[in-house]
């Protein structure tokens, strides 16, 4: 394990779903493989009354449905020695007192501390207020961390307000906003794919790319997140921070190093060459949909005009990427659940071999398969044997399970809880580009949200969604390219 000073991981909203499913388990793994701090404590806070007894029997029965691992009880009696759980609402100044006069006894010394938000997004200002006000954001013995989950604010003037509170207590170095999209290991590959391997910089940009498609498909519906979702929709919900992501990783120059700041430099650059869309150009270039039979899902408004499918054609100014669109979409209850980016190269602009009738040569194709069967696969084309020059597409391909082995791409939590211990903010986001990422979504948001139902396309559930979402890409003459067609 590692050594240095003792750290106390404080997780408030230590009670709920996301704890259970995806904090708790991360932190358990990360202890099963050494990566924690030597001197740790993990302490939970919500307003849910438990004794730590009675709250480690239940993160026992979760972690056993949800582990994604298998562990010993052996290994769960040592991890559980060092949670302990208190019951109050730090939301308030009187919780936050008692809650430091509780860790002043438990720590007993000079300590570090991360706090970690797993609490409904409106909570997060009181919280930090409170624990301000009562002097556990100070930096006087040891560093004060706080990692924040999304959404962070529902458009420009929340997430503009929500800054703003939160640096009134906090110094930027000292916030961690997650995604937890960019924990996962084949995002992280994006940047090792382009920038590791000669082969692919060369041609990573107009002269060679011909248009590049980004797909986040989920195969469920609302799952009972009826109350979240349909105040929430697709553009809020998935474009505003894993979509857009991907494709600043994607599209950004290569930074001078792997230091945070350099890396969200190119990042934010890539925001800011976002063309606008408002008006008529929203009506243009996007697409959005609502699965047949929403409406009438239990926790759903009967009128609701919440788009469960969105589809947009973006364009990056500057001088790497000036023409070549980027094809985003996303969507609910559709055919499968997949995450991938394709690159599309253009076709060679002289044929010399002879085809025959109608035959067409099929441009090269690099995927990345982000989830599942992670991977990347090169679609070029190869003669076929005993002809002329008949072509046909083959594919090289990589993936994780076969060279890396069944379990070695760790949940996106473990990624994100050990560097925000470590203190590497590269892959959390900082307060410029979530403000260019709402300046850019928030004018699309406000024309759909203005046009009512005029305009939302149905589409069946278990589809691909709207065929308006086809339709717009075969406007310039391409399609989508749907799920493992290339594996």
């Amino acid at each position: 394990m590692n050594k240095g000073r003792p750290t106390t991981i404080v997780i408030f909203g230590a009670s709920g779903d996301l704890t259970e499913r995806k904090l708790i388990p991360a932190l358990f793994n990360l202890f099963r493989k050494g990566r924690l701090p030597e001197n740790f404590k993990i302490v939970g806070m919500a307003g849910t009354v438990f004794t730590t007894e009675s709250y480690l029997e239940r993160l026992y029965q979760k972690l056993q449905q949800h582990a994604g691992y298998t562990f010993t009880e052996d290994e769960w009696q040592r991890f559980s020695g060092y949670i302990t759980y208190f019951t109050g609402r730090a939301s308030e100044v009187e919780g936050a007192q008692s809650l430091a006069d509780s860790l002043a006894v438990l720590e007993n010394g000079v300590v570090n501390r991360l706090y970690y938000m797993a609490t409904p997004p409106g909570v997060f200002p009181d919280i930090i207020q409170s624990l301000g006000q009562v002097g556990m954001l100070a930096e006087d013995e040891g560093w004060r961390r706080v990692v924040i989950e999304k959404p962070f604010g529902t458009n420009l003037s929340t997430a503009l307000q929500l800054n703003k509170q939160v640096h009134e207590w906090l110094h930027e170095n000292q916030i961690y906003r997650i995604d937890h999209y960019l924990g996962k290991e084949t995002v992280q590959n994006i940047m090792v794919a382009r920038f590791a391997n000669t082969i692919f910089e060369p041609v990573w940009n107009r002269n060679y790319i011909d248009h590049i498609q980004i797909t986040v498909a989920e195969q469920v519906g609302l799952e009972n997140r009826a109350g979240y979702y349909d105040h929430v929709g697709v553009l809020r919900d998935m474009f505003q921070n894993h979509l857009l992501q991907l494709l600043t990783l994607v599209a950004m120059e290569p930074p001078i190093s792997f230091n945070a700041d350099a890396l969200r430099n190119e990042k934010v650059k890539v925001l800011t060459a976002l063309r606008p869309l408002s008006g008529l150009e929203v009506t243009r270039n996007t697409v959005r949909g609502q699965y047949k039979g929403y409406a009438e899902e239990p926790g759903v408004d009967p009128k609701s005009t919440t788009s469960t499918y969105g589809a947009l054609r973006l364009l990056v100014d500057n001088w790497r990427w000036q023409g070549v669109p980027f094809y985003l979409r996303s969507g609910k209850f559709l055919t499968e659940k997949y995450s991938e980016i394709v690159i599309q190269f253009k076709t060679p602009p002289h044929i010399m071999f002879p085809m025959r009738p109608g035959d067409e040569i099929r441009p090269n194709m690099l995927v990345l398969y982000l989830q599942p069967n992670e991977g990347i696969h090169l679609r070029f084309e190869a003669k076929e044997p005993d002809t002329v020059a008949d072509m046909r597409s083959v594919n090289m391909e990589f993936h994780y399970k076969d060279s890396f082995g069944p379990t070695a791409v760790p949940e996106a939590y473990e990624r994100l809880l050990l560097d925000a211990l470590q203190g590497d903010a590269s892959l959390f986001t900082r307060t410029d580009e979530v403000e260019l990422a709402w300046r850019f979504i928030d004018p699309i948001m406000r024309t759909w949200e203005d046009l009512g139902m005029a305009g939302m396309t149905t589409y069946e559930p278990g589809s691909w969604g709207p065929i308006e979402a086809d339709q717009m890409l075969a406007r310039d003459g391409r399609y989508w390219v749907r799920g493992c067609q290339l594996c």
